[in-house]
């Protein structure tokens, strides 16, 4: 099984940038999207009739959003992870229950698995937003773990964090910066320690110069100076059905590229 998975900021967009042949070249079984920014009603994809599409949709209009679509017809949706004021509990922020409505989940049950796509709020600069960045962490290693007893999980997308070193071309520059902070890349081992598998690292844990996300600023893409913030992690009990992990870095019309899965057996 092939799983797709791209940041595209904007669909809209990112289908005068050629996103209909990307979509076809790469011939998955499930496509995850993230940064959709639309509404319903605002725009209707001309993708082959035998997908399903499922919508998350921010309550702001041009703003985040995820979508998935799949061969296999799902079971049940999910779009928020349920937030309260006690999740924000010690963080000194404003309402958190906003994230449950900036279209940031798109949880799909199918027959043998659940595919969890995933837009991680940005922490922001000066590391601004980053009690609601951690609340929303919080959350969904919670949500993930839950769904996770009872059928294996696929989680994919724009998690907004490069988990070490290793995963951003400049580390030094960046310690503590949004994205790179060590409170997000806690939240981010926390989800590993909860039983899931970054599939890339898990196949190649030495990897250098592996990125998905690339600035604007600076000439970042020609000089592949970027970070590895896009990931498919799976639970453990998925871990001997991971074939292959993959990026293209190649594909234009994001200032993210896609992320790819292979699983057998499933």
């Amino acid at each position: 099984m092939r799983l797709i998975s791209w940041n595209v900021n904007g669909i809209r967009a990112s289908v005068k940038k050629g996103f209909y042949d990307i979509f076809a070249s790469l011939d998955a079984d499930v496509f995850a999207l993230q940064e959709t920014k639309v509404q319903a009603g605002q725009i209707e994809l001309d993708i082959p009739a035998d997908y399903h599409q499922v919508w998350s949709y921010a309550e702001r209009k041009g703003y985040a959003g995820t979508a998935v679509f799949s061969k296999e017809e799902p079971l049940q949706t999910i779009h928020t992870l349920g937030i309260t004021a006690e999740d924000s509990a010690g963080f000194g922020i404003g309402d958190p229950t906003i994230l449950d409505r900036e279209g940031r989940l798109c949880a799909v049950e199918f027959k043998d698995y659940w595919l969890v796509c995933c837009y991680t709020p940005n922490a922001q600069d000066g590391l601004a937003r980053i009690g609601l960045r951690l609340t929303w962490g919080a959350a969904f290693t919670r949500f993930v773990s839950q769904i996770a007893v009872n059928k294996p999980v696929v989680i994919c997308g724009d998690l907004n964090v490069a988990h070490n070193e290793i995963d951003l071309k400049r580390p030094a520059a960046n310690r503590g910066n949004a994205g790179f902070s060590d409170e997000e890349r806690e939240d981010f081992q926390a989800l590993l320690d909860a039983g899931f598998i970054d599939s890339f690292r898990h196949l190649y844990p030495n990897q250098i110069d592996a990125y998905t996300w690339w600035s604007f600023r600076g000439n970042a893409r020609a000089n592949n100076t970027g970070w590895r913030i896009d990931y498919f992690l799976v639970s453990e009990d998925l871990r001997e059905n991971i074939e292959d992990a993959f990026m293209w870095p190649e594909i234009d019309g994001s200032d993210h590229c896609p992320v790819g899965l292979v699983l057998r057996d499933l």
